[in-house]
Parts: structure tokens; C-alpha cells; sequence
């Protein structure tokens, strides 16, 4: 694993490590096949690193800044039912006071009535909407607020069947999408097709739902809806929102993956910040419950390191063999379970969550789900064994 990316589609790590800003302290579990016992294992830290020395050799992680072990704190605990395959050391950490840990929820946060922007397709980097500037820039309103309404009005809802629409100069922005008005570029940059959605087979009286989805021309990724004749429904997991400066090209070095998983973690985080939520159901557009999600905490720091090809023991007397540095990445720490795929225990669980509105619905294109799903999966399938569920949920981790 080089620079900031965790390893995808392995079996295992070989070191993983998690710290925790808040609590100061850390976990290192090394697999059995990396060190036979604690007495293999070295663990020493360095200027924002952590360095840990095993039979297989050396493993040096930088670790972001501020963050530095303890010396002498590193100790091996019982590892449970999980000590036939690794080995478990609990460890302390200092952490300096830093006001610029926070991350920033690029597009809502930064999108402003002072400047001018270009919206290009993130899957190709094709201009879509060119020079747009905003004279206002407003938060729609949360999740169920219809349902919010009703229980509130002693009259009836003077919204109902009404649709929130930016005007000209409007981007209004939802949990997941930004609404902004059609211009004549559309016609150039965006293609459009009719889909039916919502549609029960097990229960005919749900009618089908007609949804106008928008793709870009270039490449054919799905990029939102029409939801009005005049009215864009863009998701920010598909668009890059950048300041229009000149003549400037957009940088089309995009990784889909990082940029989907940070997309994604940024925004559960500003919603569980500003609605004290911490559980979350990402559906499709048409309401179909697609992945449950509880987040468990954001201040963690990980590292999941798989066994690479240091797959035999350094010779006898030759100098410890050195592997890539990788890079400790902040994370969020989630619970998850797949509605589709659920076993009889998690069934249950998602029968609650539905009927108890426990999850604050995250939407997200069908396409989408499926990737943040394989996303999600790659995280859990590195982690060590005895990471990876908890309870009838699985564990999994999403980089900041």
C-alpha cells in the first residue's frame, strides 16, 4: 500500500494499525504469518512515523502530523479467540493540538455567491455547465421534512406535491446533490433518458415512478436527474466543482475510487455533525433501502498493511529488508449491512431500521451504491479477522 491508498480486493492484513485521536491510544495487530510472538515484534516511533520491525522486516508508516507514539507503550494483550492467527499490542499516542485536522466538504462548503464555477463530468472531466455564478447559494431542507411538516402544521401542508426549484441564478444543495438551473450548454454537454423506477412485483398497488436521468455525452456516466424541465439534479459523487480561472483545464487525475470514498465520508460526517445522527440508509432514487450504515467514529487513524512479496524471512545476517512507506490515512469507522444479501439475523435489523426510521436516508444513484459498496467490501476484506464483524454488523473504513 503506497502514498494514501488502502489495498483493495487482498486477504487480510499483514500489520494493521488503528489509532485514535480522542482516546490517545492504539491498536497493532500482526498476523502469525508475519511474527510467530511479541518477542518478534519491535515497535519504536519516530517524527510523525511508527516504525515496526518484524521477522519479515521493516515497516515504517508515516502518520499525519502531530501524531507521535508514546516511548515504551507498546504492549501485547490477549488477543482472544483470534490468537491461533495474530498478535495483538496495545499502544499510547501523543497528539498536538491542531486546528486543521478538520476536513472540508469540498463542493457544499466551499461553493460560494463570489465566485464563478464550472462543473465538469468526474468520470471523463468534461466541461458540463460552464461560468455558472450564483447569487444565491441555500440549503435545502433535511431527509423527511415533508413528514416534518405534517406533524407540525395544524392545516394541511401548503407544500405538498411541490418541488423545491432554484431560480436563474440559484444552486440550492441537498445532502447528496446540487440543484441548479438548465442553460442552453445542456444541450451540448448532457444526454437524457426516461427510466421507470420504484415498481414492487410483490405489490401492485406501488406504482412505477418516471425518472428523467441525466449522463454525460462524453462518456455516458450517470450524473443525476431532470427534475423539472428547467431544473438540474447533479449528485456530488459524479461532478467536480471547480472556480472557473481562465483558461485553466481541470485536473483529470481523479482516482473514481478516492474521490467517490471521500466524497462519501466527508458528507456522512458534516450530517452526523450537524443532525446528531449517526446512522445512515443509502438508497437509489426511487427510496429502495440499498446499505445500512452506523457510524461508529471519525477520529481513528489507519493503516491496513497487506503482505506484500516480503513473503520469506530476511536471510541470517543481512540487513532487514524495507517495505514501501505507507501512509496512515483519518478515517471513518462504520458498521454495515447489505439489505440485498442480508442473512436471517440482519434481516431483522433492517426490518427495524425501516420501520423504526432509524437511518437518515443518504441517496445515491443505483451505480453508485454499487460502487461505494465494492468499496466498502475492499476495506473490510483487508482488515485483520477478528476486525472485520462485530455482532450482525460488518466493519469497514472510509478514508477522510
Amino acid at each position: 500500500m503506497a502514498g494514501t491508498g488502502m489495498p483493495t480486493k487482498t486477504h487480510g492484513a499483514g500489520v494493521f494499525v488503528e489509532l485514535r485521536r480522542r482516546l490517545q491510544s492504539g491498536l497493532l495487530i500482526v498476523g502469525k504469518d508475519v511474527a510467530q510472538s511479541p518477542s518478534d515484534v519491535v515497535v519504536t516511533g519516530g517524527d510523525s512515523s511508527l516504525h515496526v520491525r518484524t521477522p519479515r522486516g521493516n515497516l515504517s508508516l508515516t502518520l499525519p502530523a502531530g501524531v507521535t507514539l508514546e516511548p515504551g507503550s507498546c504492549l501485547p494483550t490477549p488477543a482472544g479467540d483470534s490468537c491461533v492467527e495474530e498478535l495483538h499490542f496495545r499502544l499510547r499516542i501523543n497528539v498536538a493540538q491542531s486546528n486543521g485536522d478538520e476536513t472540508s466538504d469540498s463542493v457544499m462548503e466551499t461553493l460560494s455567491t463570489k465566485e464563478t464555477y464550472c462543473f465538469h463530468c468526474q468520470s471523463c472531466m468534461t466541461r458540463l455547465l460552464e461560468d455558472r455564478a450564483f447569487k444565491r447559494v441555500l440549503p435545502l431542507p433535511n431527509g423527511n421534512w415533508n413528514a416534518i411538516v405534517d406533524d407540525w402544521c395544524c392545516h394541511p401542508d401548503p407544500f405538498a406535491n411541490k418541488k423545491l426549484l432554484p431560480r436563474a441564478e440559484d444552486c440550492l444543495t441537498g445532502d447528496t446533490f446540487l440543484l441548479v438551473a438548465r442553460d442552453g450548454s445542456c444541450e451540448q454537454t448532457l444526454a437524457e433518458e426516461v427510466s421507470l423506477v420504484g415498481g414492487d412485483s410483490h405489490d401492485p398497488k406501488k406504482p412505477c415512478r418516471r425518472l428523467t436521468l441525466l449522463s454525460c455525452k462524453s462518456c455516458s456516466s450517470v450524473l443525476g436527474e431532470a427534475v423539472a424541465p428547467g431544473s438540474l439534479k447533479l449528485y456530488i459523487t459524479q461532478v467536480v466543482v471547480e472556480p472557473a480561472v481562465g483558461d485553466r483545464k481541470a485536473d483529470a487525475s481523479h482516482n473514481r475510487s478516492l474521490f467517490l470514498e471521500r466524497t462519501v465520508a466527508a458528507r456522512l460526517l458534516r450530517l452526523s455533525q450537524s443532525l446528531s445522527t449517526f446512522h445512515f440508509t443509502v438508497q437509489t432514487p426511487d427510496g429502495k433501502a440499498f446499505l445500512l450504515l452506523w457510524l461508529l467514529n471519525s477520529d481513528s487513524i489507519v493503516a491496513p498493511v497487506p503482505e506484500t512479496c516480503d513473503e520469506d524471512e530476511a536471510p541470517t545476517g543481512s540487513p532487514a529488508r524495507r517495505s514501501p512507506s505507507p501512509r496512515a490515512a483519518r478515517a471513518l469507522k462504520l458498521l454495515y449491512i447489505t439489505c440485498s444479501s442480508a442473512s436471517i439475523q440482519q434481516r431483522d435489523i433492517v426490518s427495524s431500521w425501516e420501520v423504526n426510521a432509524t437511518g437518515h436516508p443518504v441517496e445515491l444513484p443505483l451505480k453508485v451504491c454499487e460502487e461505494l459498496l465494492r468499496l466498502i467490501e475492499d476495506s473490510n476484506s483487508a482488515l485483520p479477522t477478528s476486525m472485520r464483524c462485530m455482532r450482525s454488523y460488518e466493519v469497514a473504513y472510509m478514508r477522510l
